[in-house]
């Protein structure tokens, strides 16, 4: 748990991500709030929510929760209906393999939405490599073991259950999300760089202009985060954001590299 500073003065507790996620926002979490600060009536929805830090960390009553990955997705389903964990969960190359294979034959079977698989799913992430999550063009999650020292696996889910109650899971590509006029949007999409590996559909330069669209046409107010390209600093500029540039610190990366990037953050009708 962490805590968090409301507008009142009053210190309230939030929980942490469940799962480990390469470019995670929990570091922009206290940026967002200011901006949430006067929309918290609002349903806050999120397209590419991924480790959920912002969600987590702004804790409104109302979301719509959204990710292009559904196994992500899977686990906080279950979450939010109480999984049980009921495998073994050890920092052990020979037992993460064997699980991995599990869950890419659950893949390969069908049964990606069970709950043995929402298990898998957390293992794999708290065990495997530098916490990424890749998945090949055939839908098979692909990271190898990680190099942890020691791992705290939870087994408690409880307190996320409560927290998710009002809270909608879903996936599928975000133009498909169906939006209220004032709804809070923010947006985190993969990062326009090479690497786009997150799961089997690619985010390509197209789909960058069609969510930046996407975006702009919503009545409410929006938030994105992204990398600061130039093409995509460009690409906001020119449909009317209010553009601010950050030096971001990349926390996890495929390569491990852990340089601060430069983040751009566009805005609308906040």
């Amino acid at each position: 748990m962490a805590a968090v500073l409301e507008a009142s003065g009053r210190l309230v507790e939030t929980l942490k991500p469940p799962l480990k996620w390469a470019g995670g926002k929990r570091w922009l979490a206290p940026r967002l709030r200011e901006l949430w600060r006067g929309h918290r009536d609002r349903r806050l929805v999120e397209p590419f929510c991924g480790g959920l830090a912002v969600a987590l960390g702004l804790n409104p009553a109302r979301a719509m929760l959204s990710d292009i990955n559904p196994h992500p997705i899977n686990f906080y389903q279950w979450l939010k209906d109480g999984l049980r964990m009921r495998i073994a969960m050890r920092n052990d190359a020979t037992l993460y393999y064997r699980h991995r294979a599990r869950f890419n034959r659950l893949i390969g079977q069908g049964k990606q939405a069970s709950a043995e698989a929402a298990a898998l799913f957390f293992y794999l992430n708290r065990t495997g490599y530098n916490g990424l999550c890749r998945f090949n063009r055939d839908g098979f999650f692909n990271v190898p073991f990680g190099r942890h020292a020691r791992i705290n696996y939870l087994r408690d889910f409880l307190p996320y259950r409560a927290a998710f109650a009002g809270w909608d899971f879903r996936t599928g590509d975000f133009a498909s999300l169906p939006l209220e006029a004032d709804d809070f949007i923010y947006a985190d999409p993969p990062y326009d760089v090479e690497f786009t590996q997150y799961s089997k559909e690619r985010f390509a330069w197209t789909d960058q202009v069609r969510l930046a669209e996407w975006l702009a046409r919503h009545p409410g107010p929006v938030v994105l985060s992204n990398q600061a390209t130039a093409r995509i600093v460009e690409l906001y500029r020119s449909l009317g954001f209010a553009l601010t540039i950050l030096r971001a610190p990349r926390m996890i990366s495929c390569t491990g590299d852990r340089k601060p990037a430069l983040e751009v953050i566009a805005i609308r009708g906040v």
